[in-house]
């Protein structure tokens, strides 16, 4: 009997532990959101990057519970560690990106962040939503990660700023893959020497794409991009293939 309570305590402590630094934000912005900081979260340490998740549509609502059902809150339930302050917003209809934006200056204001190194990623609806806000605040978004979505071909001119990965499963019949199809072929017809990726997963489904959630590939791609080095390197470009004007010698000997 004492042998089983000792367990038993010990597992609360356990989920206690694990869920310390994850709480709920509901006042303070439009969108309400889970936050989760890292268990070595100093607010006078080194600044924490912050990574943005975007939930698809059956998480829509008011219960903010439904959002760790899939994706990244749920890949962390599951043992996956990611680095950084976690945000996972919920929406009860599509996604605004003002409305992220403001989110994400909320943390930036009230938790040690580091603006340079923003992350977004999302699936089904939040793969749109994420397009989204990365084409409207491309120089807010270090790097991106959008799971069977889509995007508005509009943004392609943004978007090529942006370092962005697309994937989306070839037996996707929620959502094509020519969607994202299109907005790769786009951004590539804007800039072909844009950072975007694509990746068509064999025999993938709308569903089974979740994986990639609980894989390193994604959060380790991402977090090796920083909005800060992105600017000074498109400045550098924009340094060199500047011409000065060649102006006539109009004086006569």
């Amino acid at each position: 009997m004492i042998k089983f309570q000792f367990i038993f305590l010990l597992l609360i402590v356990c989920c206690i532990k694990a869920n310390a630094q994850l709480q709920a934000i509901t006042k303070g912005t439009t969108y309400k959101f889970w936050l989760r900081l890292p268990a070595d979260y100093q607010q006078d340490g080194d600044k924490q990057p912050i990574l943005v998740f975007l939930h698809g549509r059956s998480l829509s609502g008011t219960d903010l519970n439904k959002v760790k059902r899939y994706g990244v809150l749920y890949a962390i339930n599951k043992g996956k560690e990611i680095p950084g302050i976690i945000v996972a917003p919920q929406t009860s209809r599509g996604w605004n990106p003002d409305n992220v934006i403001e989110i994400i200056d909320y943390v930036l204001e009230k938790y040690n962040a580091d603006p340079s190194r923003v992350y977004l990623c999302g699936m089904s609806m939040g793969g749109y939503g994420t397009m989204e806000v990365a084409g409207k605040y491309p120089d807010r978004i270090a790097a991106a990660v959008a799971i069977c979505g889509g995007g508005k071909v509009s943004y392609a001119q943004s978007l090529a700023r942006v370092p962005l990965w697309i994937q989306h499963g070839s037996a996707d019949r929620v959502v094509p893959a020519s969607e994202s199809k299109k907005i790769y072929n786009a951004i590539k017809k804007v800039d072909q020497k844009s950072d975007a990726t694509l990746t068509i997963i064999p025999g993938g489904t709308h569903g089974s794409v979740e994986r990639l959630f609980h894989q390193d590939k994604i959060y380790e791609w991402m977090f090796s991009f920083s909005a800060e080095e992105r600017r000074n390197q498109e400045f550098s470009k924009k340094r060199t293939s500047w011409n000065p004007p060649v102006f006539k010698n109009e004086f006569v000997n």
